[in-house]
Protein backbone atom coordinates (compact mmCIF):
# COMPACT_ATOMS: atom_id res chain seq x y z
CA UNK A 1 0.00 0.00 0.00
CA UNK A 2 1.33 3.81 -0.85
CA UNK A 3 2.57 5.62 2.07
CA UNK A 4 0.06 8.14 3.43
CA UNK A 5 1.43 11.59 3.54
CA UNK A 6 2.19 13.22 6.24
CA UNK A 7 0.33 16.31 7.51
CA UNK A 8 3.52 18.37 7.25
CA UNK A 9 3.07 17.73 3.69
CA UNK A 10 -0.29 19.29 3.29
CA UNK A 11 -0.10 22.37 0.98
CA UNK A 12 -0.92 25.65 2.63
CA UNK A 13 -4.40 26.78 2.38
CA UNK A 14 -5.00 29.34 -0.26
CA UNK A 15 -7.10 32.39 -0.49
CA UNK A 16 -10.69 31.49 -2.90
CA UNK A 17 -10.27 32.36 -6.37
CA UNK A 18 -12.50 35.29 -7.62
CA UNK A 19 -14.66 33.57 -10.45
CA UNK A 20 -16.51 30.08 -10.95
CA UNK A 21 -15.25 27.34 -9.52
CA UNK A 22 -15.99 25.35 -12.42
CA UNK A 23 -13.40 22.77 -14.42
CA UNK A 24 -15.64 24.36 -18.00
CA UNK A 25 -13.78 27.69 -18.22
CA UNK A 26 -13.19 29.70 -20.99
CA UNK A 27 -11.65 32.74 -22.01
CA UNK A 28 -13.03 35.65 -24.48
CA UNK A 29 -10.84 37.55 -27.12
CA UNK A 30 -11.60 41.48 -26.27
CA UNK A 31 -10.20 44.65 -27.70
CA UNK A 32 -10.77 47.40 -30.19
CA UNK A 33 -12.56 47.40 -33.43
CA UNK A 34 -9.59 46.27 -36.21
CA UNK A 35 -6.64 45.29 -33.86
CA UNK A 36 -6.12 41.79 -34.56
CA UNK A 37 -9.06 39.58 -32.51
CA UNK A 38 -10.19 37.39 -35.22
CA UNK A 39 -7.23 36.77 -37.36
CA UNK A 40 -5.70 35.82 -33.90
CA UNK A 41 -8.81 33.24 -33.18
CA UNK A 42 -8.58 32.26 -36.67
CA UNK A 43 -4.89 31.55 -36.74
CA UNK A 44 -5.02 29.82 -33.23
CA UNK A 45 -8.14 27.73 -34.30
CA UNK A 46 -6.86 27.23 -37.89
CA UNK A 47 -10.72 28.28 -38.60
CA UNK A 48 -11.99 30.36 -41.53
CA UNK A 49 -14.27 33.12 -39.40
CA UNK A 50 -14.06 36.46 -41.66
CA UNK A 51 -11.23 38.32 -40.45
CA UNK A 52 -12.38 41.85 -42.31
CA UNK A 53 -11.58 45.21 -42.06
CA UNK A 54 -14.61 46.33 -40.84
CA UNK A 55 -15.54 47.67 -37.40
CA UNK A 56 -17.97 45.19 -36.38
CA UNK A 57 -17.27 42.31 -38.62
CA UNK A 58 -17.40 39.52 -35.70
CA UNK A 59 -21.11 39.85 -34.22
CA UNK A 60 -21.97 36.79 -32.30
CA UNK A 61 -19.42 35.47 -30.84
CA UNK A 62 -17.08 32.62 -32.31
CA UNK A 63 -16.13 29.68 -29.87
CA UNK A 64 -13.65 27.07 -30.05
CA UNK A 65 -11.64 24.45 -28.23
CA UNK A 66 -7.84 23.83 -29.04
CA UNK A 67 -5.70 21.74 -27.67
CA UNK A 68 -3.13 23.07 -24.60
CA UNK A 69 0.72 22.18 -25.71
CA UNK A 70 2.04 20.00 -23.31
CA UNK A 71 5.29 17.88 -23.25
CA UNK A 72 4.44 16.27 -20.43
CA UNK A 73 0.98 14.86 -21.56
CA UNK A 74 3.57 13.97 -25.02
CA UNK A 75 6.03 12.18 -22.57
CA UNK A 76 3.19 9.83 -21.23
CA UNK A 77 1.84 8.92 -24.30
CA UNK A 78 5.05 7.91 -25.82
CA UNK A 79 5.73 5.90 -22.50
CA UNK A 80 2.16 4.07 -22.52
CA UNK A 81 1.53 4.09 -26.66
CA UNK A 82 -2.33 4.45 -25.20
CA UNK A 83 -5.18 3.16 -27.97
CA UNK A 84 -6.83 6.49 -26.88
CA UNK A 85 -5.04 9.68 -26.47
CA UNK A 86 -7.08 13.26 -24.89
CA UNK A 87 -5.24 16.19 -24.58
CA UNK A 88 -6.47 19.36 -22.58
CA UNK A 89 -8.18 22.07 -24.43
CA UNK A 90 -8.81 25.73 -23.97
CA UNK A 91 -12.14 26.99 -25.10
CA UNK A 92 -11.49 30.69 -26.83
CA UNK A 93 -14.50 32.91 -27.42
CA UNK A 94 -13.59 35.72 -30.59
CA UNK A 95 -16.10 38.54 -28.87
CA UNK A 96 -16.60 41.61 -31.73
CA UNK A 97 -14.79 44.93 -30.88
CA UNK A 98 -15.95 47.54 -27.87
CA UNK A 99 -16.00 51.27 -28.17
CA UNK A 100 -16.02 54.04 -26.21
CA UNK A 101 -19.64 54.29 -25.38
CA UNK A 102 -20.43 50.56 -25.08
CA UNK A 103 -21.51 50.44 -21.63
CA UNK A 104 -23.80 52.81 -22.54
CA UNK A 105 -24.91 51.00 -25.78
CA UNK A 106 -22.85 52.44 -28.11
CA UNK A 107 -21.63 50.34 -30.97
CA UNK A 108 -23.36 46.99 -30.33
CA UNK A 109 -22.68 47.83 -26.51
CA UNK A 110 -24.57 46.07 -24.16
CA UNK A 111 -24.66 42.47 -26.07
CA UNK A 112 -20.43 42.59 -26.53
CA UNK A 113 -20.56 43.25 -22.94
CA UNK A 114 -22.92 40.51 -21.79
CA UNK A 115 -20.88 38.05 -24.10
CA UNK A 116 -17.25 38.93 -21.93
CA UNK A 117 -19.75 38.75 -18.83
CA UNK A 118 -20.43 34.92 -20.19
CA UNK A 119 -16.40 34.39 -19.94
CA UNK A 120 -13.94 33.46 -17.28
CA UNK A 121 -10.98 35.15 -18.64
CA UNK A 122 -9.85 37.62 -21.33
CA UNK A 123 -7.25 37.80 -23.93
CA UNK A 124 -6.88 41.83 -24.42
CA UNK A 125 -5.52 42.00 -27.98
CA UNK A 126 -4.08 45.60 -28.13
CA UNK A 127 -2.84 47.22 -31.68
CA UNK A 128 0.49 48.37 -31.54
CA UNK A 129 1.26 48.73 -35.71
CA UNK A 130 0.85 51.17 -38.09
CA UNK A 131 -0.94 50.51 -41.27
CA UNK A 132 -3.04 52.71 -43.27
CA UNK A 133 -4.94 50.02 -44.88
CA UNK A 134 -6.10 48.90 -41.81
CA UNK A 135 -8.21 51.62 -40.16
CA UNK A 136 -8.32 52.71 -36.51
CA UNK A 137 -11.71 53.38 -34.74
CA UNK A 138 -9.77 56.32 -33.27
CA UNK A 139 -8.13 57.22 -36.66
CA UNK A 140 -4.59 56.80 -35.01
CA UNK A 141 -2.70 54.01 -33.19
CA UNK A 142 -2.18 54.53 -29.59
CA UNK A 143 -2.37 51.26 -27.44
CA UNK A 144 -2.43 52.77 -23.99
CA UNK A 145 -5.62 54.99 -25.14
CA UNK A 146 -7.17 52.18 -26.20
CA UNK A 147 -6.30 50.27 -22.79
CA UNK A 148 -7.93 53.29 -20.87
CA UNK A 149 -10.88 52.89 -23.25
CA UNK A 150 -11.76 49.16 -22.46
CA UNK A 151 -10.86 49.63 -18.83
CA UNK A 152 -13.30 52.52 -18.28
CA UNK A 153 -15.91 50.69 -20.26
CA UNK A 154 -15.77 47.48 -18.22
CA UNK A 155 -15.74 49.27 -14.67
CA UNK A 156 -18.39 51.82 -15.92
CA UNK A 157 -20.55 48.30 -16.67
CA UNK A 158 -19.45 47.22 -13.33
CA UNK A 159 -20.46 50.36 -11.63
CA UNK A 160 -23.64 50.00 -13.21
CA UNK A 161 -24.43 46.46 -12.29
CA UNK A 162 -23.29 47.50 -8.65
CA UNK A 163 -25.46 50.23 -7.90
CA UNK A 164 -28.36 48.19 -9.00
CA UNK A 165 -27.18 45.98 -6.84
CA UNK A 166 -27.07 48.25 -3.85
CA UNK A 167 -30.62 49.68 -4.55
CA UNK A 168 -32.39 45.79 -4.44
CA UNK A 169 -30.71 45.07 -1.42
CA UNK A 170 -31.63 48.96 0.20
CA UNK A 171 -35.13 48.16 -0.52
CA UNK A 172 -34.48 44.24 1.16
CA UNK A 173 -33.44 45.74 4.12
CA UNK A 174 -36.28 47.80 4.30
CA UNK A 175 -38.59 44.92 4.41
CA UNK A 176 -35.75 42.50 6.42
CA UNK A 177 -33.36 42.50 9.18
CA UNK A 178 -31.55 39.42 7.54
CA UNK A 179 -27.72 40.21 8.40
CA UNK A 180 -26.51 38.72 5.14
CA UNK A 181 -28.04 42.04 3.23
CA UNK A 182 -26.09 44.22 5.86
CA UNK A 183 -23.25 42.12 4.84
CA UNK A 184 -23.66 42.31 1.35
CA UNK A 185 -24.54 45.92 1.62
CA UNK A 186 -21.50 47.08 3.06
CA UNK A 187 -19.36 44.56 0.68
CA UNK A 188 -21.17 46.33 -2.57
CA UNK A 189 -20.27 50.17 -1.15
CA UNK A 190 -17.06 49.09 -0.77
CA UNK A 191 -16.61 47.47 -3.92
CA UNK A 192 -18.89 50.75 -5.87
CA UNK A 193 -16.00 53.13 -3.78
CA UNK A 194 -12.97 50.58 -5.82
CA UNK A 195 -14.72 51.33 -8.96
CA UNK A 196 -15.07 54.48 -8.86
CA UNK A 197 -11.53 55.30 -8.32
CA UNK A 198 -10.57 53.53 -10.95
CA UNK A 199 -9.70 49.83 -9.78
CA UNK A 200 -9.98 47.36 -11.26
CA UNK A 201 -11.90 43.92 -9.04
CA UNK A 202 -9.98 41.47 -9.29
CA UNK A 203 -7.10 44.03 -7.76
CA UNK A 204 -8.58 44.27 -4.42
CA UNK A 205 -7.58 43.02 -1.48
CA UNK A 206 -10.89 40.97 -0.29
CA UNK A 207 -11.52 38.79 2.45
CA UNK A 208 -12.60 34.48 1.77
CA UNK A 209 -15.85 35.62 2.45
CA UNK A 210 -16.23 38.18 0.65
CA UNK A 211 -15.19 36.24 -2.36
CA UNK A 212 -17.75 34.05 -2.37
CA UNK A 213 -19.97 36.77 -2.48
CA UNK A 214 -18.37 38.49 -5.65
CA UNK A 215 -18.64 34.74 -7.10
CA UNK A 216 -22.17 35.61 -7.61
CA UNK A 217 -21.77 38.50 -9.23
CA UNK A 218 -19.53 37.60 -12.45
CA UNK A 219 -18.54 41.42 -12.70
CA UNK A 220 -16.44 41.98 -16.06
CA UNK A 221 -13.41 43.72 -13.75
CA UNK A 222 -12.82 40.69 -11.69
CA UNK A 223 -11.77 38.35 -14.41
CA UNK A 224 -8.13 37.42 -14.94
CA UNK A 225 -6.42 39.48 -17.55
CA UNK A 226 -3.60 38.06 -20.70
CA UNK A 227 -2.19 41.23 -22.26
CA UNK A 228 -1.69 40.49 -26.30
CA UNK A 229 0.10 43.37 -27.72
CA UNK A 230 -0.26 42.24 -31.88
CA UNK A 231 2.83 44.09 -33.57
CA UNK A 232 4.40 44.23 -37.62
CA UNK A 233 6.32 41.27 -38.32
CA UNK A 234 9.02 43.55 -38.82
CA UNK A 235 9.08 45.02 -34.94
CA UNK A 236 8.32 41.52 -33.67
CA UNK A 237 11.67 39.87 -35.10
CA UNK A 238 13.72 42.78 -34.49
CA UNK A 239 11.85 43.07 -30.95
CA UNK A 240 11.41 46.09 -31.18
CA UNK A 241 8.09 48.30 -30.62
CA UNK A 242 7.82 51.92 -30.41
CA UNK A 243 4.73 51.78 -28.58
CA UNK A 244 5.76 48.64 -25.94
CA UNK A 245 7.60 50.55 -23.36
CA UNK A 246 4.30 52.51 -22.45
CA UNK A 247 2.10 49.76 -22.29
CA UNK A 248 4.34 48.00 -20.09
CA UNK A 249 4.21 51.04 -17.87
CA UNK A 250 0.59 51.29 -17.73
CA UNK A 251 -0.13 47.41 -17.02
CA UNK A 252 2.67 47.81 -14.20
CA UNK A 253 0.60 50.43 -12.86
CA UNK A 254 -2.72 48.56 -13.20
CA UNK A 255 -2.33 45.15 -11.57
CA UNK A 256 1.03 44.15 -13.59
CA UNK A 257 -0.74 41.31 -15.64
CA UNK A 258 1.39 39.14 -18.07
CA UNK A 259 2.24 41.15 -21.76
CA UNK A 260 3.00 38.91 -24.44
CA UNK A 261 4.06 40.82 -27.33
CA UNK A 262 3.70 38.68 -30.58
CA UNK A 263 2.80 39.40 -34.29
CA UNK A 264 -1.09 38.34 -35.92
CA UNK A 265 0.99 38.60 -39.41
CA UNK A 266 3.88 36.93 -38.58
CA UNK A 267 2.01 33.92 -37.20
CA UNK A 268 -0.72 34.47 -40.31
CA UNK A 269 2.45 33.63 -42.77
CA UNK A 270 3.14 30.80 -41.04
CA UNK A 271 -0.18 29.14 -40.64
CA UNK A 272 -0.79 29.85 -44.36
CA UNK A 273 2.43 27.90 -45.55
CA UNK A 274 2.49 24.16 -46.52
CA UNK A 275 3.97 22.51 -43.23
CA UNK A 276 7.52 22.12 -44.85
CA UNK A 277 7.74 25.41 -46.13
CA UNK A 278 6.48 26.53 -42.43
CA UNK A 279 9.41 24.13 -41.37
CA UNK A 280 12.22 25.41 -43.91
CA UNK A 281 11.41 29.08 -43.22
CA UNK A 282 11.62 28.47 -39.25
CA UNK A 283 15.03 26.80 -39.83
CA UNK A 284 16.08 29.33 -42.12
CA UNK A 285 15.47 32.63 -39.98
CA UNK A 286 17.33 32.35 -36.82
CA UNK A 287 15.02 34.65 -34.93
CA UNK A 288 11.48 32.94 -35.82
CA UNK A 289 12.40 29.47 -34.48
CA UNK A 290 12.32 31.45 -31.36
CA UNK A 291 9.53 33.22 -31.51
CA UNK A 292 6.16 31.28 -32.60
CA UNK A 293 4.31 32.03 -29.32
CA UNK A 294 0.55 30.92 -30.01
CA UNK A 295 1.28 27.57 -27.89
CA UNK A 296 2.88 30.19 -25.09
CA UNK A 297 -0.02 31.88 -25.37
CA UNK A 298 -2.79 29.29 -25.24
CA UNK A 299 -0.90 27.99 -22.06
CA UNK A 300 -0.84 31.07 -20.74
CA UNK A 301 -4.73 31.53 -20.91
CA UNK A 302 -5.41 28.14 -19.22
CA UNK A 303 -3.37 29.01 -16.25
CA UNK A 304 -4.65 32.68 -16.25
CA UNK A 305 -8.77 31.36 -15.78
CA UNK A 306 -6.99 29.29 -13.09
CA UNK A 307 -7.41 25.85 -14.74
CA UNK A 308 -5.18 22.90 -14.33
CA UNK A 309 -5.02 19.32 -15.06
CA UNK A 310 -4.04 15.94 -13.74
CA UNK A 311 -3.15 12.82 -15.56
CA UNK A 312 -4.68 9.59 -15.78
CA UNK A 313 -2.68 7.29 -17.64
CA UNK A 314 -2.37 3.38 -19.22
CA UNK A 315 -2.38 1.55 -22.03
CA UNK A 316 -5.86 2.12 -22.43
CA UNK A 317 -5.70 5.37 -22.11
CA UNK A 318 -3.40 8.51 -21.26
CA UNK A 319 -5.93 11.64 -20.90
CA UNK A 320 -5.39 15.26 -19.13
CA UNK A 321 -8.70 15.62 -16.68
CA UNK A 322 -9.07 19.70 -16.54
CA UNK A 323 -10.11 20.79 -12.89
CA UNK A 324 -10.05 24.54 -11.41
CA UNK A 325 -6.82 25.07 -9.46
CA UNK A 326 -7.66 24.50 -5.28
CA UNK A 327 -9.67 21.46 -6.25
CA UNK A 328 -9.25 18.76 -3.47
CA UNK A 329 -9.11 15.23 -4.42
CA UNK A 330 -12.82 14.39 -4.38
CA UNK A 331 -13.75 17.05 -6.70
CA UNK A 332 -10.93 16.27 -9.00
CA UNK A 333 -12.51 12.39 -8.87
CA UNK A 334 -15.91 13.52 -9.68
CA UNK A 335 -14.37 15.29 -12.78
CA UNK A 336 -14.12 11.40 -13.98
CA UNK A 337 -17.63 10.62 -12.96
CA UNK A 338 -20.13 11.52 -10.29
CA UNK A 339 -19.80 8.05 -8.12
CA UNK A 340 -16.23 8.50 -8.02
CA UNK A 341 -16.42 11.62 -5.92
CA UNK A 342 -19.59 10.27 -4.11
CA UNK A 343 -17.81 7.10 -3.14
CA UNK A 344 -14.28 8.48 -2.61
CA UNK A 345 -11.90 6.34 -0.87
CA UNK A 346 -8.50 7.65 -1.45
CA UNK A 347 -6.09 8.87 -4.36
CA UNK A 348 -3.29 6.94 -5.06
CA UNK A 349 -0.68 10.21 -6.94
CA UNK A 350 2.53 10.10 -8.91
CA UNK A 351 4.11 13.05 -9.53
CA UNK A 352 5.25 13.49 -13.28
CA UNK A 353 8.77 14.27 -12.82
CA UNK A 354 9.18 11.36 -10.29
CA UNK A 355 7.37 9.04 -13.08
CA UNK A 356 9.84 10.71 -15.94
CA UNK A 357 12.58 10.33 -13.57
CA UNK A 358 12.78 5.92 -12.32
CA UNK A 359 11.16 5.44 -15.84
CA UNK A 360 7.94 3.12 -14.66
CA UNK A 361 5.15 3.45 -11.95
CA UNK A 362 7.02 0.03 -10.00
CA UNK A 363 10.04 1.63 -9.86
CA UNK A 364 8.59 4.95 -8.41
CA UNK A 365 6.57 2.79 -5.71
CA UNK A 366 9.87 1.01 -5.06
CA UNK A 367 11.16 4.21 -4.26
CA UNK A 368 8.64 5.08 -1.54
CA UNK A 369 6.98 7.91 -3.87
CA UNK A 370 3.71 6.61 -4.97
CA UNK A 371 1.59 8.31 -2.69
CA UNK A 372 -1.67 7.67 -0.88
CA UNK A 373 -3.83 10.77 -0.67
CA UNK A 374 -7.31 11.89 1.04
CA UNK A 375 -10.56 14.03 0.77
CA UNK A 376 -8.21 16.87 2.02
CA UNK A 377 -5.47 16.42 -0.85
CA UNK A 378 -5.67 19.56 -3.36
CA UNK A 379 -4.47 18.30 -6.45
CA UNK A 380 -1.51 19.93 -7.98
CA UNK A 381 -0.89 20.60 -12.07
CA UNK A 382 0.61 17.72 -13.76
CA UNK A 383 -0.59 14.65 -10.93
CA UNK A 384 -0.99 11.12 -12.52
CA UNK A 385 -3.90 9.90 -10.37
CA UNK A 386 -5.36 6.50 -9.80
CA UNK A 387 -8.88 6.99 -7.47
CA UNK A 388 -10.04 4.41 -5.11
CA UNK A 389 -14.49 4.80 -4.63
CA UNK A 390 -16.93 2.81 -3.60
CA UNK A 391 -20.27 2.97 -3.66
CA UNK A 392 -23.35 1.02 -2.94
CA UNK A 393 -24.01 -1.86 -5.08
CA UNK A 394 -20.94 -1.27 -6.71
CA UNK A 395 -16.92 -2.28 -6.09
CA UNK A 396 -13.31 -0.75 -5.74
CA UNK A 397 -11.67 0.43 -8.62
Amino acid sequence: MPPKASKKDAEPAERPILGRFSSHLKIGIVGLPNVGKSTFFNIVTKLSIPAENFPFCTIEPNEARVHVPDERFDYLCQLFKPKSEVAAYLEINDIAGLVRGASAGEGLGNAFLSHIRAVDGIFHVLRAFEDTEITHIDDTVDPVRDLETISQELRLKDIEFVQAKIDDLEKSMKRSNDKQLKIDHELCQRVMTHLQDGKDVRLGEWKAAEIEILNAFQLLTAKPVVYLVNMSEKDYLRKKNKFLPKIHAWVKEHGGETIIPFSCAFEQKLVDMPEDEAAKYCAENQTARQVILIPKIIKTGFAAIHLIYFFTAGHDEVKCWQIRRQSKAPQAAGAIHTDFERGFICAEVMKFEDLKELGSESAVKAAGKYRQEGKTYVVQDGDIIFFKFNVSGGGKK
